[in-house]
């Protein structure tokens, strides 16, 4: 039986109580500090809002600051939207998380003289509550789960690749299986929605790429074959940047260190990119044309999507990259689909709200920037913003490297929000770091085995990591705090995934179940 603790004595109980009133002295801000000039400035475009304003020290809170500046913009009550607000000065950037008192005037990096210019970023308006609950534990794979993946809609379809050979597609509303997507003669490491959830594409250790229809669960053809060892990572082509609404390309990157382009409705190969010199880790297709790939020859290249040409090469890290992420991911995979839930009824209007969803979530200073995190072997991070270089013939230098994690880097993810970014790690750890300049913000401290993956909110108030030490946790990205600790599977976790509508977390390991998590 286990020992329980005798309840706190009276004294125990007088002395946690004085502690307490103590701490909470000391954590008041002071009354007598008089008033600070504070000015506000858009993050994306870089232009001021309104004139200074004068407020009290006392009550410079974030949430004041909220209501100011929605009052400068003449927002009503109902139309009010959270801001994350954000102080710049001589190369470093602080975060204002509860008061500016504590952020800038107790440090000494401003004064109540100094006018204080804070540029601010709209957050989500709406708010995903943190996964506490298993709502659903799934069998049916016969070997452990590698690939998870829900529609870029919502939370009640969901595919996963497994060892064996099988992939299969789950109804997560009613924790059932709806189809089994049969005929992969290898472990499927690989399977990705097309943004407008049309078709699902899947990646074997069978060398083959395969199409299928997720309401029939059949083929869509013949397998794609061309590769001549397995397939690491798959992209597809944003919706914007369709040429009609007839075609739809799909990026496979492989282990024969090619990344090919397929032709989803005609099952042909339009493009080759070779000239990686070693395995491709990783493939993102970016919102401005531009595919990024990432390769155990310790380089990530750039190529132009229609022609197949190599624009730039990035060099810096000293090992393998295992991994990358681009700044407007998020929204490249959820296309037209927005928390509202309204989808355009015409698909000149679909391509119009996917373009006008990238080009808010990727203007910086009035500026369409797609920011590249990478993540390798040689226990570094590096930020990139290759589209902002002066010329192509330039050599590209990061903007930043990250540095803290013991171990090799496994996994690299940017929020929703473009804000921050997450790193998972073999050394136990999720590091979070500042989207914009790199700076480090929290080490997320909790798991005993190695991360395998880490996955954002859609409203990027929250993350969720799967480990080697068989739990998920939810973290509070404010703070940097444990929000939830998610027992419940038998062995390691290897892939986690978040609903785009926030309303479900899927993840999937070496216990062959697939578990659905809900608040």
């Amino acid at each position: 039986m286990a020992t329980v603790l005798p309840p706190p004595s009276k004294r125990q109980r007088t002395a946690i109580a004085e502690k307490a009133r103590e701490q909470q002295d000391i954590d008041a801000i002071p009354s007598d500090l008089g008033s600070i000039r504070v000015h506000f400035y858009e993050q994306s475009t870089g232009q001021a809002t309104g004139a200074p304003v004068a407020i009290p020290v006392a009550d410079a809170t974030v949430k004041n600051l909220e209501l100011l500046l929605n009052t400068l913009q003449g927002n009503d009550a109902s139309e009010r939207v959270p801001y994350r607000f954000t102080f710049g000065a001589d190369g470093q950037v602080v975060d204002i998380v509860n008061d500016i008192y504590r952020a800038l005037l107790k440090p000494g990096l401003r004064t109540t003289e100094d006018t204080i210019s804070l540029h601010y970023t709209p957050q989500a308006v709406f708010r995903v509550r943190a996964v506490s609950r298993c709502s659903a534990s799934i069998p049916g794979h016969g070997e452990a789960i590698l690939a998870t993946s829900f529609t870029s809609c919502s939370s009640s379809r969901l595919v996963t690749g497994s060892g064996d050979n099988n992939a299969r597609i789950f109804d997560t509303d009613t924790g059932t299986p709806f189809h089994t997507l049969k005929g992969h003669t290898s472990w499927v490491l690989v399977a990705s929605w097309s943004p407008d959830d049309t078709t699902i594409a899947t990646g074997s250790m069978d060398n083959t790429v395969r199409l299928w229809d997720p309401k029939t669960g059949q083929p869509l053809g013949q397998p794609l074959k061309g590769h001549t060892k397995w397939i690491t990572s798959l992209a597809w082509e944003p919706y914007h940047l369709r040429q009609s609404s007839t075609t739809q390309r799909l990026a496979s990157s492989s282990k024969d260190s090619t990344v090919r382009i397929w032709d989803s409705i005609s099952k042909r190969i339009d493009l080759v990119l070779s000239g990686h010199k070693s395995s491709v880790s990783c493939v993102r297709w970016g919102g401005t044309g531009t595919i990024y790939t990432a390769s155990h020859d310790k380089t990530i290249k750039l190529w132009d999507s229609t022609k197949g040409t190599l624009i730039s090469t990035l060099t810096a890290h000293a090992h393998w990259v295992n991994h990358l992420a681009l700044s407007t991911d998020f929204v490249l995979r959820t296309a037209y689909h927005d928390h509202t839930g309204t989808i355009p009824s015409t698909d000149a209007e679909k391509i119009s709200k996917a373009k006008l969803r990238f080009e808010t979530a990727a203007t910086i200073n009035n500026i369409v920037t797609e920011r590249l995190v990478t993540a390798s072997d040689d226990c570094t991070i590096y930020l990139w913003s290759p589209t902002s270089s002066p010329s192509t013939n330039a050599t590209i230098k990061p903007l930043a490297r990250l540095l803290g994690h013991q171990k090799q880097v496994n996994h690299v993810t940017f929020s929703p929000s473009g804000t921050l970014i997450a790193s998972s790690s073999f050394d136990n750890h999720i590091k979070l770091w500042n989207a914009t300049t790199g700076a480090f913000l929290y080490t997320l401290r909790g798991h005993v085995g190695a991360v395998y993956m880490s996955c954002f909110s859609p409203d990027s108030r929250l993350l969720v990591s799967g480990s080697k030490d068989t739990t998920l946790k939810v973290w509070d990205t404010a703070t940097g705090k444990l929000k939830e600790d998610l027992p419940g599977h038998r062995d390691e976790v290897f892939a986690v995934d978040w609903s785009p509508d926030g309303r479900a977390v899927a993840s999937g390991g070496k216990d062959k179940q697939v578990r659905v998590w809900r608040h």
